[in-house]
């Protein structure tokens, strides 16, 4: 969804509600622009609920892509096919959505986060000390450490929730 001057465009909404509809989601009418961001929980039953070796498939099946450039939020909770919702990375990463970890390898599927802007970046963790991302060399891409961006802040356990 495109947001301009703090409020989504009719071209961003629709955009969202045809994805949302593609993957077979449930499309719920969010609180006006002005309202401060929250987890939004909508229907349990729109979408079974995703293992981490799911989470990374989705990743791995757009890699390459540059569909979500700028909406990494978005990839890691479609590729979970999560029905919580956050406005931001760091929303996500400030949220009572999973335990903050700041130390250790994040295990497979977890979320991994960096503070590199005011939104933050999520991404989803492979297990090994690397990562699946939006913005890796300006796509959909996998690294080898979480260090290939700066500011790490850590991981929370990845979910359908």
């Amino acid at each position: 969804m495109r947001i301009r001057n703090g409020r989504a465009t009719k071209a961003g909404l629709l955009s969202a509600t045809l994805a949302a509809a593609a993957i077979g989601a449930t499309v719920a009418v969010a609180a006006p622009a002005s309202a401060a961001p929250t987890a939004v929980p909508q229907s349990q039953s729109a979408v079974a609920a995703r293992t981490a070796a799911q989470a990374i498939a989705w990743y791995s099946s757009r890699n390459g892509s540059t569909a979500y450039e700028g909406y990494c939020e978005k990839a890691a909770r479609l590729s979970w096919a999560r029905t919580t919702h956050h406005a931001t990375a760091i929303d996500h990463w400030n949220s009572s959505d999973g335990a903050k970890h700041t130390t250790g390898t994040p295990p497979k599927g977890a979320f991994v986060f960096w503070n590199i802007s005011a939104y933050g970046h999520v991404g989803i963790a492979d297990g090994n000390g690397g990562f699946w991302a939006t913005s890796v060399s300006g796509k959909i891409g996998h690294k080898a450490s979480t260090g290939y961006f700066s500011h790490y802040l850590g991981w929370k356990p990845g979910n359908s929730n």
